[in-house]
Order: structure tokens, then C-alpha cells, then sequence
């Protein structure tokens, strides 16, 4: 048994391992690629992506703001009175007195 014996084999696997890593090779090439696309361009895309919301969904106004946090605090404490009502009657009282408060 010679070394030839053990090298033909070799040859003949060699094309076909340059073809695999060539197909392999391409795709992650082009994916790094795209990724340090997208870092370096990634505050010009963030603004842009945020100019569009803008432009689909404006910013609320001050008092529109405003009145839905006080009504979602309204809910929150009416579901707290909700649930203090049959231990403590007194609190769930008061939660719905400062729920209804202006």
C-alpha cells in the first residue's frame, strides 16, 4: 500500500470542497455586507423610520397627553377599589373618591 492510494481520493474530493466553499463563502460575504450596510447607515434609517410614524401617527398633543394619563390613572385606581371592596370598604371608598377628583 502506497501514499498514492490514500492522495487519488484527495484529488478527486478537492474540486468538489473548493465548490462547497465558495457556495458557502458567497452568502456570508454578502450578509456581512448587509449588516455593515445597515451599522453604518443605522441613525439615517432610524430617523427616517421616525419621520414616517410621524407622518402616519402624530405626537399627541400636551392636553391630550395629559387627559389620558389622568384617565388612565382614574382606571387604575377604580380597578385597585375593585379589589380592596369586600376587604377593606373605607380604602376602596377613598380609591374611588380620588379616581372621580379633577
Amino acid at each position: 500500500m502506497s501514499i498514492l492510494t490514500l492522495a487519488l481520493p484527495v484529488q478527486a474530493i478537492i474540486p468538489a470542497a473548493g465548490a462547497i466553499a465558495t457556495s458557502v463563502a458567497r452568502p456570508l460575504l454578502g450578509l456581512s455586507a448587509t449588516v455593515m450596510f445597515l451599522m453604518v447607515f443605522k441613525p439615517l434609517l432610524l430617523g427616517l423610520f421616525r419621520a414616517a410614524l410621524l407622518v402616519v401617527k402624530p405626537r399627541q398633543s400636551l392636553v391630550e397627553r395629559s387627559a389620558a394619563y389622568k384617565l388612565r390613572s382614574a382606571l387604575k385606581l377604580n380597578r385597585i377599589a375593585r379589589h380592596y371592596d369586600a376587604i377593606q370598604p373605607n380604602l376602596a371608598a377613598e380609591l374611588r373618591f380620588f379616581a372621580g377628583r379633577d
